[in-house]
């Protein structure tokens, strides 16, 4: 474990001069009771910061709403989740038998938290400046190599918009069936939008997901609809 940790930080490019504080950032809850869930709260939030501070400074030219959707992408779950990859995160992860038998080192949820937990524990001990640099490293190439149109707004939250434009509730989501074991889930969601008597399935290995993917195919039919000639905009 100690070489792993070593690789590990020199990928980061940060050094821990309290070696407990990093192992404490890649235990799981289920390991024990030194884990990491408020190092994972307090980078969370250096995180928004760090990455704020990067698409302002990348994207000098956009709005607020434009910097919000890129960073909600840069931040979510799934990016996070790639990120911890490229680090190898599952290699050092701490975790309890059942969990680690269970797929839990390659969980999306569980590495996403432990990098948050990374960069918690970096601004614990190094201050924001340390934290700043190790988000720059994880980062800057991303957000180098794509611009605000390439993260339009996702498929909810056109929905949502399109919905309050015309005065009607936003849709509702439930979870249809869930199938596979908790590892290897698949999630079955209908997106309902009762006013307009519309509802359609979306399938996906999260439950966001399925619920883009439902969102999406409301919003074709309703796009759609609303076309001139249909009625619907009348």
């Amino acid at each position: 474990m100690s070489r792993l940790l070593e690789t590990l930080q020199a990928r980061l490019g940060y050094r821990f001069k309290q070696p407990d504080l990093l192992k404490r950032a890649l235990t799981h809850r289920s390991f024990g009771t030194d884990h990491n869930e408020r190092l994972e709260f307090l980078g969370d939030a250096v995180l928004s910061l760090a990455v704020s501070s990067l698409l302002y400074e990348r994207f000098a030219g956009s709005d607020e709403g434009d910097l919000t959707r890129v960073r909600a992408h840069l931040v979510r779950e799934e990016s996070l989740h790639r990120v911890a990859l490229n680090l190898d995160l599952p290699q050092v992860l701490l975790l309890s038998e059942g969990e680690a038998r269970g797929g839990g080192a390659q969980r999306p949820s569980i590495l996403a938290d432990a990098l948050e937990a990374v960069i918690g524990a970096t601004f614990v001990e190094g201050g924001y400046e340390a934290a700043q640099r190790l988000v720059q490293g994880l980062f800057t190439d991303v957000i180098a190599n794509t611009g605000v149109d390439n993260w339009a707004k996702d498929a909810k939250t056109e929905l949502q918009e399109w919905l309050q434009a015309r005065r009607l509730h936003v849709p509702d989501y439930r979870i249809v069936e869930t199938r596979g074991q908790a590892h290897a889930q698949t999630f079955e969601v209908e997106c309902v939008v009762a006013a307009l008597e519309v509802s359609k399935s979306g399938e996906g290995r999260s439950r966001r997901t399925a619920e883009q993917m439902a969102a999406k195919l409301v919003l074709d039919e309703l796009k759609s609809r609303d076309r001139p000639g249909s009625g619907l905009h009348d």
